[in-house]
């Protein structure tokens, strides 16, 4: 992504929200955008791994693991669904396992940190719904920027003319 998340938001102050700076950057890519796609679980990965393979290709998966502590939400594998897919990223409020695996893959991650035991395989949770975590709405079909300065969301792409 060539758009800088700072320039963003001085070209658009009114129309991004800016997202609580506690997500940590995992993947080979720094920077990231595309509309977005939810899943909301809780300590259970089945519809993580159902959008991973679904959801279109440069889309954003946001998955709100309503920051639990108890397991990993995304590993080396799912990462690397994500990668070949050409999703254009995934965001998690919650937390990943396999951290090298992780940071190897071509694709950007953003999640809480590390944790290093797998989840439940129940497939309970819910799919393309508006969520609620750090300080932000995230509603499917609306943007998200990512970089080394932080997330953004606006509801619709923003362009900045050169």
């Amino acid at each position: 992504m060539s758009i800088k998340t700072a320039d963003l938001c001085d070209h658009y102050p009114d129309q991004v929200t800016i997202v609580d700076p506690s997500f940590r950057s995992f993947g080979q890519r720094k920077s990231f955008s595309g509309p977005i796609s939810t899943v909301k679980v809780k300590d259970d990965n089945v519809l993580v791994r159902k959008a991973l393979e679904t959801i279109p290709a440069g889309n954003v998966l946001v998955v709100d693991g309503i920051a639990s502590k108890n397991c990993a939400l995304l590993g080396g594998n799912l990462a690397e669904i994500a990668a070949e897919r050409g999703l254009g990223g995934i965001i998690i409020n919650g937390y990943i396992r396999d951290f090298m695996e992780v940071c190897e893959t071509d694709i950007g991650v953003m999640a809480l940190g590390t944790i290093p035991l797998k989840s439940q395989k129940e497939g309970k949770g819910q799919e393309n719904i508006p969520l609620a975590f750090g300080n932000a709405l995230w509603n499917p079909g609306d943007y998200v920027y990512v970089d080394e300065d932080g997330i953004i969301l606006a509801s619709e792409k923003l362009i900045i003319d050169s």
